[in-house]
């Protein structure tokens, strides 16, 4: 029920988009920011500055663009598509593949518990994230998609511009290669 009430806002805030008002901007910036800034974090090796970046690209594309939205398919998928290029561009510019950690998200991620569990679940953590952020960018975005944003393989294939199948083995890949640079990982 909650889906389909986004679905009627985001059409009527489109729509309004389209007219030039600004107050349906910053509506839809409000709706999708944390989803494309999430999505560019991981995307870019966890570097907040980049993924800032992109997040800002991704919304002054939507501003200059916002027109060229057919509503054939979802505004989301349309906007995941913006996000996807951006994030693939900023990777083609990025010289370094350095992979940065942010203690902030470790520090969310910890309940209540002893120092070494704490430490354990951290180092997890940093394993779990160094391994998304060596995927290769299209098995990266793939598995991005699906399990930081849940989307389903429809909304995936429309977003990448391949088909379900493409989607499927894209997600296969990235597990197999996950599986393998995680192996060895043990929490518990």
């Amino acid at each position: 029920m909650v889906d389909l009430i986004d679905r009627q806002i985001s059409a009527e805030i489109v729509i309004a988009c389209r007219s030039g008002d600004r107050d349906a901007f910053r509506s839809l910036y409000d709706l999708y920011k944390d989803r494309v800034y999430s999505i560019a974090l991981y995307f870019l090796h966890g570097d907040q500055a980049a993924a800032s970046d992109v997040t800002q690209q991704v919304f002054l594309k939507l501003m200059t663009s916002i027109g060229d939205f057919r509503g054939d398919a979802e505004f989301s998928t349309w906007l995941y598509r913006l996000v996807v290029n951006a994030c693939m561009d900023a990777g083609r510019r990025r010289k370094s593949d350095a992979v940065t950690t942010d203690r902030s998200h470790l520090e969310m991620l910890a309940g209540p518990a002893s120092q070494e569990q704490d430490y354990a679940r951290a180092q997890m953590a940093n394993s779990v994230r160094a391994a998304v952020s060596a995927l290769p960018p299209k098995f990266r975005i793939a598995v991005l998609l699906r399990y930081f944003d849940d989307l389903s393989y429809e909304q995936m294939a429309k977003a990448l511009h391949c088909s379900m199948g493409t989607v499927a083995s894209r997600l296969s890949r990235g597990h197999r290669m996950l599986a393998d640079r995680l192996k060895g990982l043990k929490y518990g």
